[in-house]
């Protein structure tokens, strides 16, 4: 059975940085899809970044060259790398895994739909 658990979210300041880590198990994560997600409160679920088995990544236009996702599969852990972070960053985070990347333009896609595997989120308020 897959399992995902987010951390390192929390309260910051405008323009702080923060990583948030997500720890998979149940499976074997290397060979998974891993990918990110965000909703804010009144909002759905926003896709912000994706990586393939072989480290490729795709991003949502919001956190282009602002977020950098990575993944580390001897520790079965995907990171979430956000800088300059602002208040329209406020949003629960979610991880999520796939057993397969959907692509758009080379990039791994973070579509809600293609990623049946979800953690419980990890909460991030940026305040201004």
């Amino acid at each position: 059975q897959v399992h995902l658990v987010e951390s390192g979210g929390g309260p910051v300041q405008a323009g702080d940085s923060l990583r948030l880590s997500c720890v998979a198990s149940g499976y074997s994560h290397s060979t998974y899809c891993m990918g990110w997600f965000r909703q804010a409160p009144g909002k759905g679920r926003e896709g912000v970044a994706a990586i393939s088995l072989n480290g490729r990544a795709g991003y949502g236009d919001s956190v282009k060259g602002r977020f950098t996702i990575s993944r580390d599969d001897a520790k079965n852990t995907v990171y979430l790398d956000m800088k300059i972070l602002g208040p329209d960053d406020t949003a629960m985070y979610y991880c999520a895994a796939a057993q397969v990347c959907h692509y758009k333009n080379d990039a791994p896609r973070a579509s809600e739909s293609y990623f049946p595997y979800w953690g419980q989120g990890t909460q991030v308020t940026v305040s201004s």
